[in-house]
């Protein structure tokens, strides 16, 4: 089997579901945080939709240097969703590859010194696919904190029976 019809349609899921939560992001909390250190609903929305992006950088890159990087920062859910549908869209584009492609080898470096380097195809699941629900269930502890219904992912939600 080809990896690629294992990981775009699992990418396909992951990216409804958190869909779904960022649907429920109030427009007047967007810059709630629950501690000073955590990120912001902001600039956790944005993460989330930046993460699909991840996956073609890994397909298409052999080395990533994040020096000098700036996170997006849409202010709108609307703009939020806008960007994760077209990440997703490039994303799986890129999974369009042979499995021989996921093999290679890819770089994350800082100026110059490697944080971490593995085959692509452990990169893509440690870097985004395992990203995507570790963000979404941290936004999904914001919403209880902010006594927001959490929507139901892998089976029923306390809040959707």
């Amino acid at each position: 089997m080809e990896l690629k019809d294992l990981l775009i349609p699992e990418l396909q899921y992951e990216v409804v579901l958190t869909e779904k939560f960022l649907n429920r992001i109030p427009a007047d909390k967007m810059d709630w945080r629950p501690h000073p250190r955590s990120m912001s609903i902001r600039e956790l929305a944005n993460h989330l939709a930046e993460i699909p992006g991840y996956i073609a950088a890994i397909m298409h890159m052999e080395v990533m240097d994040i020096s000098g990087y700036k996170s997006p920062s849409h202010n709108s859910v609307e703009d939020i969703i806008k960007l994760l549908k077209e990440n997703t869209n490039n994303a799986e584009k890129a999974l369009r590859q042979p499995n021989s492609e996921y093999e290679g080898l890819w770089k994350l470096t800082r100026e110059g010194k490697t944080l971490v380097e593995m085959p692509r195809i452990n990169m893509l699941r440690s870097m985004a696919f395992n990203q995507l629900p570790h963000h979404r269930a941290q936004l999904g502890v914001y919403f209880r904190l902010l006594d927001i219904p959490v929507p139901a992912t892998y089976g029923p939600s306390a809040d959707e029976n």
